[in-house]
């Protein structure tokens, strides 16, 4: 079986509108699994420049699925252990939540496998 590495990768500016309202960074960080094909999400890394602790949220169909906090000035890496199957047609997303009024830079790396 032939796999694919894809990847939902940048850096991005924000501006919070609270932990709890997640907003879309941009386009660049949507993938939809291709006809004929499943996905699996297999780690995250991230940073924030920002001096509030944000959260990166992994969005599979317009729904949270993962939710990766990143601390203050800090980053992360997450090897993911439990990984669903993303079938044909699902759109995954990498959403962004922070403070309302938080501004700041985000640097964010999703790694998917495409088989």
């Amino acid at each position: 079986m032939h796999s694919t590495p894809r990847f939902l990768q940048g850096v991005f500016p924000f501006e919070g509108k609270g932990l709890d309202r997640p907003a879309s960074l941009g386009p660049e960080l949507s993938y939809v699994v291709p006809d004929g094909s499943s996905a699996q999400a297999v780690y995250f890394r991230g940073g924030n420049a920002a001096a509030e602790l944000i959260c990166a949220v992994l969005v599979r169909d317009g729904r949270p699925m993962r939710y990766f906090p990143i601390g203050a000035k800090g980053d992360v890496h997450v090897s993911l252990r439990v990984v669903e199957d993303l079938p044909a047609g699902t759109v995954v997303e990498l959403w962004l939540a922070a403070p309302a009024g938080t501004s700041g830079t985000v640097i964010v790396d999703l790694g998917l496998v495409e088989v």
